[in-house]
């Protein structure tokens, strides 16, 4: 071989291991996300009993923090239901571009329970690796188990921001403890959106970023984002689900939702197109409208029968 055949092969393997070295950089940053503190207090929004509460994921090691607010504690007559938030990457519990704790506000003086929580590797949980709503499924099945356990009478129902919007249709549509979904700017398939949005995310190009970061992740991090699929499970679900978007997300596009709502079966699933909001920023333009809209759909979705039980992660 040639000397300038040997320079120019070892200049593209230096190529190469580069930029598997700085997608494997990308990819590490991406799922270990820098921590948002907990730095409001429930109170300033008229949440006078806010009960600090831990409790396990169904991953083993993995510990859970957040906040139940009792309607009954904060002088509101229950109505027998618990909401469960689900908060978006990178967020926690608080969520404060809405904020979470003036919608959770809203729905306790409904008479709804809320439970508000941080996903593993946010706010105040364990510390881990950040999937982007594959094993953060694992999460949010320990908050059901947590609510059913302690208020077993009480019917529950799930409210997810963005990927953990996404959460929630992959949890609540196969468990049969979920009476009804409410999911705030989702994505259809989490495979697919980063094909298309990994740039937005990563600053590096298309090529060939792009096919080493999805290549090499599920190899380096066991964490495959081909197996995050919700619009499989929307699908199969029996049960009430409602989607909300911004016209204007242009973080995760409306269509994703439209596209959701397509497949879901039961009658009462509804979509609400909000113009102009942004990603997960419908709440924040018209806080009064959105809420009246979820406890509108709330009301009558949980008000159907159901089937009480308990599924694995994968509904066996």
């Amino acid at each position: 071989m040639s000397t300038v055949l040997i320079i120019v092969a070892s200049l593209l393997l230096l190529g190469i291991l580069a930029a598997s070295a700085i997608a494997l950089h990308v990819t590490w940053r991406l799922t270990h996300p820098v921590r948002k503190p907990i730095d409001m207090n429930p109170e300033d929004f008229g949440l006078e009993a806010a009960e600090a509460v831990v409790f396990p994921s169904r991953e083993t090691n993995i510990s859970l923090s957040g906040w139940y607010h009792s309607a009954a504690r904060n002088g509101r007559t229950p109505n027998g239901r618990t909401l469960i938030f689900a908060h978006g990457y990178s967020q926690n519990r608080q969520e404060p571009h809405l904020p979470a704790l003036a919608l959770a506000s809203k729905l306790v003086q409904a008479g709804y329970d809320v439970l508000m929580f941080d996903f593993r590797n946010s706010g105040e949980s364990t510390p881990a690796l950040t999937t982007i709503g594959l094993r953060e499924q694992h999460d949010l099945l320990g908050a059901i188990d947590f609510v059913a356990a302690k208020h077993p009478e009480q019917t529950i129902g799930l409210v997810g921001f963005s990927m953990g919007a996404a959460t929630a249709l992959l949890v609540g549509g196969r468990d049969a403890r979920i009476a009804a979904v409410v999911a705030d700017s989702p994505f259809y398939s989490l495979s697919e959106y980063l094909e298309e949005n990994l740039p937005q995310w990563t600053g590096l190009p298309r090529f060939p970023f792009n096919w080493l970061i999805l290549t090499l992740s599920p190899v380096f991090l066991r964490a495959n984002p081909r197996h995050v699929k919700p619009f499989e499970i929307v699908r199969q679900a029996k049960k009430p689900i409602l989607f909300i978007h911004g016209t204007g997300d242009h973080t995760v596009p409306a269509e994703n939702s439209k596209r959701l709502h397509a497949l879901a079966e039961d009658e009462d699933s509804q979509i609400w197109l909000v113009p102009h909001a942004g990603h997960v920023r419908s709440f924040a333009l018209i806080p009064d409208e959105y809420a009246e809209r979820v406890i509108a759909f709330l009301e009558r979705g949980m008000g159907k029968t159901r089937q009480n039980g308990k599924t694995s992660l994968w509904g066996k």
